[in-house]
């Protein structure tokens, strides 16, 4: 099928790793050292066209590179000021929800239709979404395909130009690809730890934001626009995951690697539910933090502050076992609350173990980043016995202790909240370092009998962006 000469928006997201700072940045005395990654989730948005004298009112959300992952939606202006509200139609035999997606659709459009002159419903156009997620998201035990159920293949070239352009699907030969196919459902897919919900609710509003506003309105390359942009998402991911976590990663995708210290919990606590009475109003509101009720966002992202020293990268090690983190987080906080005493005391020592890591990084002081990092790690470690959480696992320690035996190897962390998910490296950025590292861990794997894959992601600085269209051939139709 070949697409029309209507727009097609292509928007993307980095994932993110919080090398230090984990539970910490919970709290606004506190912060986190986060890294963006060039591994992305991208959002295309496309018209949907009908015959002529059909009028259509659904969203289609579909990621290609799984089974039975499209969820269609029907969407109404609700009564009493509760802005648009979608809801789920049936795809296939079967509804499967999507709560990051559903809620994400939920927020963006009431947004959009508030900024719209008059609130028309109408306001908003049939849309449909295309996500696609670099490959480092996943882990599958049987490893992905690299054709699409389509047979189509997609260059690893990235295109830069506008996205305004006409686009042809085709089908190609099979070719090595960052988006490849994965011969499972969404849910049965091995998620990496690397902040794919965060990143696709920040790629989906912008590509929404995008598609549908002039760019008089919203432009992703204003700070205004990328302000609006963190707001509208952390609102959305936070009611999306039950307002749980401190929206670290939600920055890191909005602006890519930074120190990050929270915004105050208070400012979403009188959101109700969307499609409730006055939600509309009352969410442009806590957006803009406008109205005597609405606090002022309170966030803090500063991006001079990290940085990787000149021919130090950071890598991933994927250990295909995941953590329940909202879990760990919960349990994390309710020892806190029992011992706040003793936690205070931890938490402070972390910080200001976590500042020095930062500035050694910063001052690129090579010698100093492994002593950096054990330092952080010991406290990590105490305040996992303390509160009885596996944040940094004894199989993890051992990986760890192990893999800064490799020559060009400074040092790594559990990153975030911790668990089996998996580490991130500092390390030379060379191929022989690269080399023996990815020998390293194939050795491991044999030994334990266990998977640690060497990722192809990396450490990088930017957040959000807008995407040429040569990137997803073969995957849009």
């Amino acid at each position: 099928m070949t697409a029309t000469t209507d727009r097609v928006t292509a928007v993307s997201a980095p994932g993110k790793v919080l090398l230090a700072g984990g539970y910490l940045v919970l709290d606004r005395a506190y912060n986190g050292l986060v890294f963006g990654l060039s591994a992305r989730i991208n959002v295309v948005a496309q018209e949907i066209h009908t015959s002529e004298g059909v009028h259509l009112t659904e969203i289609v959300v579909e990621s290609p590179q799984f089974l039975e992952a499209q969820w269609r939606y029907g969407y109404h202006l609700a009564d009493g000021d509760g802005g648009i509200k979608v809801t789920q139609l049936q795809a296939g035999s079967r509804i499967v929800s999507n709560p990051f997606v559903e809620t994400t659709l939920n927020y963006a459009l009431t947004y959009i239709a508030c900024t719209a002159k008059h609130r028309p419903s109408n306001s908003v156009k049939s849309a449909r979404l295309t996500i696609l997620a670099d490959n480092d998201y996943y882990s599958s035990p049987t490893g992905p395909s690299t054709t699409s159920s389509s047979s189509a293949a997609v260059s690893s070239s990235e295109s830069l130009s506008s996205t305004t352009t006409t686009t042809t699907t085709t089908t190609t030969a099979a070719t090595p690809s960052r988006f490849s196919y994965f011969p499972t459902t969404l849910l049965g897919a091995h998620k990496t730890g690397l902040g794919s919900s965060a990143a696709l609710v920040t790629a989906l509003t912008a590509a929404l934001l995008t598609h549908y506003l002039d760019p008089s309105v919203f432009s992703l390359s204003t700070p205004a626009g990328k302000t609006t942009l963190h707001n509208l998402a952390q609102a959305a991911h936070c009611a999306a995951q039950g307002k749980v976590g401190s929206g670290f990663d939600v920055a890191a995708a909005v602006y890519g690697s930074c120190v990050y210290r929270r915004f105050s919990p208070g400012i979403l606590a009188t959101l109700p539910e969307a499609g409730a009475p006055g939600f509309a109003t009352l969410l442009e509101k806590v957006i803009h933090g406008t109205g005597s009720s609405t606090l002022k966002w309170d966030t803090e992202v500063v991006k001079d502050a990290v940085s990787l020293p000149a021919g130090v990268a950071m890598r991933m090690c994927d250990v295909d076992c995941g953590s329940q983190t909202v879990g760990m987080v919960k349990q994390v906080l309710a020892w806190r609350a029992r011992d706040p005493q003793d936690a205070k005391t931890l938490w402070d020592e972390l910080q200001r173990r976590n500042e020095a890591l930062a500035a050694v990084l910063r001052e690129s002081r090579l010698g100093d980043i492994r002593g950096a990092v054990r330092a952080v790690r010991e406290y990590v470690r105490i305040i996992g016995d303390k509160s009885g959480v596996p944040i940094e696992p004894e199989s993890q320690t051992e990986l760890l202790d192990a893999l800064e035996t490799v020559e060009g190897v400074y040092g790594g962390v559990v990153p975030g909240a911790g668990g089996y998910d998996a580490v991130a490296l500092l390390a030379r950025d060379d191929k022989e370092t690269l080399a023996r590292i990815q020998a390293f861990v194939d050795g491991w794997s044999k030994e334990k009998g266990g998977r640690v894959s060497l990722m192809g992601v990396k450490g990088e600085m930017e957040g959000v962006r807008q995407q040429g269209l040569d990137l997803y051939n073969g995957w849009l139709r």
